[in-house]
């Protein structure tokens, strides 16, 4: 039985002794290390702000807020993505309207979007999906043409582009994942980059309760009281977070490198086994290759996902279709189309192990067991 997780990170001792000076320095909260990550990932980006934050999520539900988006107003999104995506529009009190995505890549389509859009329409949310990026060209020309904000989810796609733009480069916002298995990770994290300057002042206020200044200002300089300007929310990334990042900003290049060979291995390798397909990579992309996914006959999914598992090998499912989760299919007021390649590509998908770590024997052992799963679970249905 083999023993590949599903994920392992990169940490070691670079993070390690950052966070030991973080320990042995006066700040804990959002403080200079906080300030020097949103510096070098906003150079990385080339964006003129990037603020750190909790979760992508908070980054969702701040871009949404701080656009404008409120009760009655429409958002298009994917249903071929993380809840998450979603759930920011319905937090604050828009309606998320489902859109299908391309038949080959799985990221959102343009035509299905456009087909969307009504008067009630307010943004789009495109996804950059398991580290490609969605044509934000097209996203573009259709937000501007129709009057609509542009909200990207990079949670993705920290390293990706398309077209000699990265995410955040032509949407009014984007949003970005540090959580436990993302290619940039400290456990639990987020950050949301932009160009415009009175959204970044909004936001830097927003994430700390709508308060007129931070925990670094209140504690240096003169003495001067605070405000309270809006209603906030409590989302500043701290920096013991920020100390875990840093380190890692050195080898996102390097990192990225090797995910992508080893992406290309596993399709050297699954191009060969029959009934076995994988998400194209649009000409002029950049992949972050964050997730390797594969796609297979539905009706056997499961059983190799089961399989997979039982043999020692991590395997997930990303993801299955927002649109027909409980807390969404029951919900008088969602937009209902069908959504045909969304639930071909979420009723086929398997995610297997990629990440740097991953020798080229394992990778070799989890092509072997998928390849003998799959043959066995056709056997199954055959009988």
């Amino acid at each position: 039985m083999a023993n590949i997780e599903f994920y392992r990170h990169q940490l070691g001792d670079e993070e390690f002794e950052a966070v030991r000076e973080v320990l042995n320095s006066l700040f804990l909260t959002t403080g200079p290390r906080t300030a020097q990550f949103e510096k070098e990932f906003a150079e990385f980006l080339n964006t003129k702000h990037a603020l750190g934050l909790m979760s992508c999520t908070h980054a969702l539900e701040l871009a949404v807020e701080g656009l404008g988006i409120s009760a009655g107003d429409e958002v298009i999104v994917p249903s071929l993505t993380f809840m998450a995506t979603a759930n920011a529009v319905a937090r604050l009190g828009g309606t998320p309207v489902f859109a299908d995505c391309e038949a080959d890549t799985g990221l959102l389509c343009a035509r299905s979007v456009e087909s969307l859009i009504t008067k009630k329409t307010k943004a789009i949310i495109p996804v950059h999906l398991y580290g490609a990026l969605v044509d934000m060209h097209a996203m573009r020309d259709l937000a501007d043409r129709y009057t609509l904000k542009l909200i990207e989810d990079a949670a993705h796609c920290i390293e990706g582009e398309r077209d000699g733009y990265k995410p955040g480069q032509l949407g009014d916002a984007a949003c970005f994942s540090f959580y436990a298995t993302k290619n940039l990770t400290c456990g639990e994290g987020g950050a949301i980059s932009t160009n415009h300057d009175d959204l970044a002042a909004w936001l830097r206020s927003a994430r700390i309760h709508g308060m007129s200044c931070d925990a670094t200002r209140r504690h240096s300089g003169a003495f001067k009281h605070y405000d309270q300007e809006f209603v906030g929310t409590k989302a500043n990334m701290n920096d013991l977070q920020a100390a875990l990042l840093l380190p890692q900003m050195k080898h996102i290049a390097t990192r990225r490198a090797e995910r992508e060979r080893l992406a290309h291995l596993y399709e050297t390798k699954l191009q060969r086994i029959a009934d076995v397909d994988f998400p194209k990579i649009p000409t002029g992309c950049i992949s972050a290759y964050h997730l390797q996914t594969a796609w297979v006959p539905a009706q056997l999914r499961d059983t190799v996902v089961m399989d997979l598992r039982n043999e020692g090998i991590g395997a997930a499912v990303n993801y299955r279709p927002v649109h027909t989760l409980s807390a969404w299919k029951n919900r008088h007021d969602c937009v209902r189309i069908p959504l045909p390649n969304t639930e071909r590509i979420c009723a086929s998908t398997i995610t297997l192990p990629l990440y740097p770590g991953l020798r080229d024997d394992e990778l070799n052992t989890v092509v072997d067991v998928f390849e003998a799963s799959l043959h066995k679970a056709k056997q199954q249905i055959a009988a």
